[in-house]
């Protein structure tokens, strides 16, 4: 073939036949190739040895190396904050706190905004309990970082955790005023909420609700105040929402929860009219849920028996749904099983197997606040098998099962031992019920359950068990005074007074009391009761002993009044010994800032407090003489000045304050200035006499005879002046008082 003058054609390639093309007998994959290359990998980097450090010197060689490293990391490229927060970690598995938080002081400067560089700082702080430094960094964070909710978060819980609620409340104050998003608001009313803080918590809300004007949150507000008992609160509420949303911003939301709240206080007129009046104002196209809601509202309290069927099947269709998606809601469970126990003819079977569907849910967290609502799951089904089927062995079996499956170890439920106890209390197994308390008590000694016990107790009139009780509950909690109060009263009222002075004498001894204040006046009262005026007397001595406080004095002065003219020989002698007690009182209160050093101003504030309450007594108790003796102790109110001062040392101005000056106290200060003067004179004279003889002679020749006095006065007369206006001008050199004196008589 002619090829076009380019040469001879190419010919193709030759193939090689196979001859064999059966498949191998070992077969090679992928896997098996890569895991062959992997294994003969020499390449690989051995792990460093450990290091074992037995001495200083090795420990400071590898310290050294460690910090290093770092600095050399940190030197590469500073801005990488992991390398910051890795250093200043390892400082402080060191125990170098300082160097610790040198390192991530060094870290702020170079990325003072980074969240996660202050948390780790201020967690470190925390972990090893310098809570001041903490409190600081969380206050320069916030302060640089006022959005970072993380700050504002960890610093309250640390406050609380503290137990610190006013300066948690402080710091949940300085961060409502930066107006935060809606979960910290909520935060903040929980935590009020916790310390049963009502009137806070609406004073917050009503300043959440024009922060965050959302229609949740006017129903949040609402439902908080019916959730307390305050419906005609929750009523004016809703109010002041339809009217703060008006016409042209009306939302159906807050007609369904308005009318359904007025549904659940029976008041049906009230949520027909809610629900006209939505209707009429909103558009159709606006209100398709609310006339849902009110066609429900109408059948279910409609007068047709089949309206009220088709209600519930409803309901039963939307309760079904609802713990299908979500099996852990408790309060769907609730509702759910409520309804079907409302029923008139409610079948046994379908609400113990609806229970039982119920149970089954436990809480994942085996934390007591996740278990709360549970909990309730158990003690409804318990009371409805006692109640409603009256079947008593299911019922033993409920609560069996529930104390099983409560992890004790972690809490309890002081309820179901308790209502466990009374079950068995009615069905006449006393041997039981004790035997279940008792295992309570073993398990997890709460003080729920020792009142429990005991008042069970009690009621059966076993006082010997009821002192066992008492004494084993006080070996559990010696601390508690409530408790000693309780053992106290109740050898009272089995007429065994001995005793119950006993245990009140056993109580004051105690070390640590949580409320001795009211210890001590249960103890008194007892006495009183007792008619035993020398030992309530003795009592308070004993008292005065501990304490000098102003309301024991008072409290004291009272007594002495009120004793029985009956067991006094001259019925003046109360008046008298009660006179007596507010002299002492006023000789004590006067002497103490000398001798315990006390603040001047708590002192005078105690005085002034004494001395009114002894006016109040004169006036009614006292003649001319003794009101006119007790109005020339009462202070003056004068109004003085003093200087500022910020934390750095600078001067902010002056601010005016009120001071109490006592006559007594001023009687005092004339013979204050005759003792400096005679010091001064003294001093003078033995500075003169160690002078020469010819300053001797000149000064006796110009000096009268019998006037010893007068050359040690012309030598002194600066030193006693200084005396004479320091001891004028004792309180503080930067105070300067006016001349508004306003009597206390």
């Amino acid at each position: 073939m002619d090829s076009g003058g380019f040469g001879k054609a190419q010919k193709p390639p030759k193939v090689a036949k196979v001859k064999n093309k059966t498949p191998a007998e070992i077969q090679i994959t992928a896997e098996q190739l890569l895991r062959e290359a992997k294994e003969r990998d020499l390449e690989i980097v051995p792990p460093p040895p450990k290091q074992k450090i037995s001495d200083p010197d090795e420990l400071a060689d590898y310290q050294y190396k460690k910090r290093k490293t770092f600095e050399d990391a940190l030197r590469r490229n500073r801005n990488v904050i992991t390398n910051w927060i890795k250093y200043a970690q390892w400082e402080e598995s060191q125990k170098e706190i300082q160097r610790a938080r040198s390192v991530f002081e060094r870290g702020l400067d170079v990325d003072h905004r980074n969240i996660t560089l202050w948390l780790k700082y201020s967690e470190m702080e925390m972990k090893n309990k310098q809570v001041n430094h903490a409190r600081n960094l969380w206050d320069r964070a916030v302060t640089i970082l006022p959005r970072a909710n993380q700050f504002w978060y960890k610093y309250t819980y640390m406050e609380e955790m503290l137990a610190n609620i006013a300066g948690c409340r402080q710091v949940f104050e300085r961060w409502m005023e930066w107006q935060p998003d809606e979960q910290a608001w909520q935060t903040y009313i929980n935590f009020e909420l916790r310390y049963k803080e009502l009137d806070r918590a609406r004073s917050i809300f009503e300043r959440f609700v024009y922060v965050h004007p959302e229609v949740k949150n006017w129903i949040k507000y609402a439902k908080f105040e019916e959730r307390n008992g305050y419906i005609i609160g929750a009523r004016q509420v809703y109010e002041r929402a339809v009217d703060f949303y008006g016409d042209d911003h009306m939302d159906e939301r807050l007609f369904i929860a308005f009318a359904k709240f007025e549904e659940g206080q029976k008041e049906h007129e009230r949520a027909t009219a809610i629900y006209k009046f939505a209707l009429e104002h909103m558009s159709k196209d606006k209100a398709a849920e609310l006339y849902k809601a009110y066609t429900i509202h109408q059948k279910k309290f409609g007068e047709r028996d089949a309206i009220e069927d088709v209600i519930v099947s409803k309901r039963k269709f939307q309760y079904e749904q609802e713990i299908k998606e979500n099996p852990s809601n408790y309060d769907a469970w609730f509702d759910y099983l409520r309804l079907l126990e409302s029923e008139g003819d409610a079948d046994v079977e379908v609400v113990r197997d609806t229970y039982e569907r119920a149970i089954a849910n436990i809480p994942l967290v085996a934390e007591k606040s996740y278990w709360r609502r549970y909990i309730y799951l158990w003690i409804n089904y318990a009371l409805f098998e006692e109640l409603e089927a009256e079947d008593f062995e299911k019922t033993r079996l409920v609560y069996d099962s529930c104390l099983k499956l409560i992890p004790h170890r972690s809490f309890t439920f002081a309820k179901i031992w308790l209502l466990y106890a009374h079950f068995e209390v009615r069905q006449k197994n006393l041997q039981m019920a004790r035997k279940i308390l008792g295992t309570a008590i073993g398990k997890c000694p709460k003080n729920k359950l020792f009142r429990g016990y005991i008042d069970l107790e009690i009621q059966l009139r076993e006082f010997d068990r009821c002192r066992t009780l008492y004494e084993k509950f006080l070996q559990n909690g010696p601390e508690n005074c409530t408790t000693w109060m309780k053992f106290a009263e109740l050898e009272t009222l089995l007429g065994d007074v001995d005793r119950a002075r006993g245990i009140y004498e056993l109580a004051i001894k105690q070390p640590l009391l949580d409320m001795p204040e009211i210890l001590w006046k249960a103890y008194i009262d007892f006495e009183i009761e007792q008619e035993e005026s020398d030992k309530a007397r003795a009592l308070y001595e004993r008292l005065l002993e501990r304490t000098q406080h102003v309301k024991v004095w008072m409290s004291f002065a009272q007594f002495e009044l009120t004793l029985a003219a009956s067991q006094q020989e001259d019925s003046s002698l109360p008046v008298d010994a009660a006179r007596g007690v507010f002299q002492r009182a006023n000789k004590s209160l006067r002497s103490i800032a000398q001798s315990v050093g006390l603040e001047n101003a708590t002192n005078k504030e105690e005085r002034l407090m004494l001395l009114e309450a002894w006016q109040g007594f004169e006036f009614e108790y006292g003649d001319e003489a003794s009101r006119n003796a007790v109005a020339n102790l009462m202070p003056k109110r004068v109004k003085k000045r003093r200087r500022i001062q910020t934390q750095d040392g600078s001067d902010a101005g002056w601010e005016e304050y009120f001071d109490y000056i006592f006559p007594e106290d001023e009687a005092t200060k004339p013979n204050l200035k005759l003792l400096a003067m005679a010091k001064a004179w003294k001093m003078a004279k033995e500075t003169a006499s160690t002078s020469t003889n010819q300053e001797e002679e000149t000064v006796s020749s110009k000096a009268p005879v019998g006037d010893t006095g007068a050359p040690s006065m012309s030598s002194s007369s600066l030193s006693t002046q200084q005396l004479l206006s320091q001891d004028d001008d004792r309180d503080d050199s930067s105070e300067s008082s006016s001349s508004d004196s306003e009597g206390e008589n």
